[in-house]
């Protein structure tokens, strides 16, 4: 009779210690629908690094395509330029060069500036490095060959964006448009004023794509360099003779350290 009540005292030991665990969990479990301060903490850090995605996100990735109409290479680059042009994320510049006018074609859109950024691009020794066409460089920074999209879209995805400036534009009583520039920045950056064609036919009569029609999206026609920011807020008038230049129907915004350096924030222009 002692053995079988000291059985049923241990059985309902074990059976309220079990109760007691199950309790516990459920007590638990029911704690993580909490929003402790911790975890407060870590949402507002989490908000605030996706609001400033979306601040960086109004200054595009800038890609620049180095190519030439002398280049069997090259078209597949200049097509997939037009399709990246298609993505608001990214600014797309084509950059034809000129030192492959010796093959028996000069290039009919290519400008000696394009390869003298090519050739300091070069100099710097960074992914993808070098003087040869098709390449595309985004944001100053890392190259790869202009024809392969998942070399390229990897460098877009890897381009620092953090230090991006704001640029904003607005227009003065004579109706002239004003840039300005604002932001942090630890270095002095240029910037620039790159008028552009958004779309080219070419009709190559010699040379390797001799018989060829390329076609090329947002052509440098021609730049001016503005002046320069160094992190304090400065603006920038724009007469109309800048924005009208001949053959150009498209403006853009460049922000980028001296020597070729890194291209920390760039606007396309509404017109």
């Amino acid at each position: 009779m002692n053995k079988l009540i000291l059985s049923a005292l241990v059985a309902g030991a074990a059976f309220a210690g079990f109760m007691s665990a199950q309790i516990a969990q459920s007590a638990e479990a029911g704690s993580t629908s909490i929003t402790t301060p911790a975890q407060i903490s870590f949402l507002v850090t989490l908000a605030g690094s996706q609001n400033d995605d979306n601040i960086q996100s109004r200054n595009p990735v800038v890609v620049e395509l180095f190519t030439s109409q002398g280049c069997s290479s090259c078209p597949p680059a200049d097509m997939l330029a037009s399709r990246l042009a298609k993505d608001s994320s990214l600014l797309v510049i084509t950059r034809p060069v000129t030192y492959w006018d010796r093959l028996g074609w000069k290039d009919t859109l290519a400008k000696e500036d394009n390869t003298r950024l090519q050739r300091a691009y070069a100099e710097k020794g960074l992914q993808g490095s070098g003087v040869y066409t098709p390449q595309m460089v985004v944001n100053g920074g890392g190259g790869a060959v202009g024809s392969r999209e998942n070399d390229v879209r990897s460098l877009v995805r890897l381009a620092q964006k953090a230090s991006a400036p704001t640029i904003e534009t607005s227009r003065d009583d004579s109706g002239q448009m004003i840039v300005t520039i604002s932001g942090k920045t630890r270095h002095m950056a240029g910037v620039s004023l790159i008028a552009m064609s958004s779309s080219e036919k070419v009709n190559v009569g010699r040379g390797e794509n001799g018989g060829r029609i390329l076609h090329y999206t947002n052509v440098v026609k021609a730049e001016r360099n503005l002046g320069s920011w160094t992190g304090e807020p400065v603006s920038f008038v724009l007469n109309n003779q800048d924005i009208n230049v001949y053959g150009a129907d498209k403006y853009a915004i460049v922000v980028q350290q001296p020597g070729a350096g890194a291209i920390i924030g760039a606007k396309l222009l509404e017109i």
